[in-house]
């Protein structure tokens, strides 16, 4: 029997042998000490990998303290990713709250000017001793959109309510002192027979009243989203996830695969499993963003929101009017029905025929502007899409997070890392939510278990949902006072240098995306020295192949 071949294939295996295991470990090393850490015990080629936990156990450049420090390390990185994924939303959730309170303020602001300018000019020194009715009204409008504790309805009924009551008085400046309380009270307890100030006040109120709670509810939606996002982007990672984000990211560095990319599906498993929870929150968070975007839609559906703020001085002057030119007529039916109206018996005196007086107050009317008109149209356009834009935040995230250097773009690359190999990764692609990852591969996941502080974050959707529809209908709810929180501090509407301010947010097909920080710079300046034995195991299956053929 001719040895020659027999010995040619051995002196080739040993050949390859000698060659693998002699195999560096410099890239591990130039990559591991760009990360900050130590070379201290680092191996300088390869070493049996039975230590390994999480990593495959081939030959490997990494010891056991190497796979815990880059296992930390990869559960620090991607909770920093999706706490800065979180901070985006939350950017650009704040800047939408800030863009419609300044719009909104400004209205109110103006429809106050407005008022002032206009009863300063038709009552002049008898405005100034008033104005703090005016003023109040306005405040307690300012309260309640702050989300005050406050019953607007009876706001507005109080408003009209010392109005009466300074008109009444300065109807007649000489007997103003001699009003008692009791006769005021008495009055104002007329004001829905006797209609003094006719159907301003009701009108005013049904229009106002809506556009007041719709506004409230919005912004707290805006902040309420944003407090939620918050909240679940701090929710810290499992110790199932972590080594399957180990695993993903740093094993091929352990097996000399750095420059090898994981596979796009495998990626975006092991993403899916690890942010399952997270991705329950897709249906109550839809609802909410529909909802939102019916309420903005309001603010522009006749009469729209500027036209009804500003009918705030229209309706007033309208108010005063009928009361003056009917004052003595109304005056006379009070008088019958509270009968004395000062403190010392001092008899009132009806006349016989009430006369209409002239009004020193000229009614107002506002005509709005298309200047005014196009910017409340740009204010709810630029809202709508915003909020369009996050609406599918929580099932993109995973693929957001994997669509970038972090995975391979092509799912069918068979040169990819598929988690054991540098091959193609044939699982499916798991599906969204937290009973969907029931076979998931990659993460081990107890689908009975559901986080308890995303299904608490469920529930506040639900929640702030149910207030929007009532906001829709004109319902006012009942919550706690917001007005020291609504301007974001200590909730969801973050601060510009906390949020990320001009950050790409890191969902829907953006570019830029935030990446896990495996495939660094530092990187590229070493070329990939992975276990790559396959031509020599191809040489040898030819040469026995050929030993066969010569038999």
């Amino acid at each position: 029997m001719d040895l020659a071949p027999v010995s040619i294939v051995l002196c080739l295996l040993a050949v390859c042998v000698c060659a693998d295991k002699a195999k560096t470990c410099a890239e591990v090393r130039q990559f591991y000490s760009g990360k900050g850490f130590t070379l201290n015990g680092v191996p300088h080629s390869e070493i049996s990998g039975e230590h390994l936990r999480v990593c495959p156990q081939g030959y490997t450049c990494c010891t056991s303290a190497m796979e815990e420090t880059l296992s930390n390390l990869s559960r620090r990185e991607f909770e920093g990713l999706v706490r800065e994924a979180g901070r985006s939303i939350q950017a650009s959730l704040n800047a939408q709250y800030r863009s419609f309170d300044t719009y909104f303020l400004e209205l109110l602001n103006g429809s106050e000017r407005w008022l002032e300018e206009a009863f300063v000019k038709a009552l002049g020194t008898v405005y100034g001793p008033n104005a703090g009715v005016f003023r109040d009204l306005y405040s307690d409008l300012r309260r309640y959109y702050r989300g005050a504790a406050l019953n607007l309805e009876e706001a507005l009924d109080e408003f009209w309510t010392r109005l009466l009551e300074r008109l009444l008085k300065a109807s007649d400046p000489a007997a103003a002192s001699l009003i008692s309380d009791d006769f005021l009270e008495c009055a104002s307890k007329q004001t829905e027979t006797l209609r003094p100030f006719g159907e301003a006040p009701r009108e005013l109120k049904g229009r106002l009243v809506r556009v007041f709670i719709t506004a409230r509810t919005f912004v707290q939606g805006l902040n309420m989203a944003g407090e939620v996002v918050r909240k679940v982007s701090q929710v810290p990672l499992t110790p199932e996830c972590n080594r399957a984000i180990m695993k993903l990211v740093y094993c091929p560095h352990c097996r000399g695969l750095g420059m090898v990319k994981p596979c796009a599906n495998y990626c975006k498993n092991v993403m899916k499993g690890c942010l399952a929870n997270q991705a329950d929150l897709d249906t109550e968070w839809q609802n909410l963003v529909d909802t939102m975007l019916q309420v903005a839609s309001s603010f522009g559906t006749e009469p729209s929101m500027d036209i009804i703020l500003h009918s705030i001085p229209v309706r007033i002057s309208e108010a005063v009017l009928h009361m003056q030119e009917n004052m003595e007529l109304y005056t006379s039916k009070v008088f019958q029905a509270c009968g004395d109206r000062g403190e010392d018996g001092t008899q009132s005196s009806v006349p016989e025929e009430p006369k209409k007086k002239e009004s020193t107050v000229t009614p107002l009317e506002y005509k709005p502007s298309s200047t005014a008109a196009v910017r409340l149209e740009v204010q709810v356009s630029d809202v709508s899409s915003k909020l369009k834009e996050m609406q599918l935040y929580w099932i993109q995230l995973p693929s957001a997070l994997c669509n970038s250097k972090a995975a391979s773009g092509s799912s069918n690359d068979d040169k990819c890392w598929n988690g054991m190999a540098k091959a193609r990764y044939l699982p499916e692609i798991m599906g969204d939510g937290l009973a969907n990852q029931i076979n998931n591969p990659e993460v081990d996941i107890d689908i009975t278990k559901p986080d308890r502080t995303i299904r608490q974050q469920i529930m506040q959707l639900k929640i702030m949902s149910n207030r929007l529809k009532n906001a829709l209908e004109g319902n006012d709810v009942d919550f706690q006072d917001t007005s020291d929180d609504i301007s974001g501090s200590g909730s969801g509407m973050c601060s510009e240098q906390h949020c990320g301010q001009g950050k790409t947010p890191v969902f829907g097909p953006k570019q830029g995306q935030a990446k896990l920080d495996a495939y660094g710079p530092e990187n590229k300046k070493v070329k990939g020295s992975g276990r790559q034995i396959q031509p020599c195991i191809s040489l040898i299956l030819l040469l026995l192949i050929s030993l066969l053929l010569r038999r």
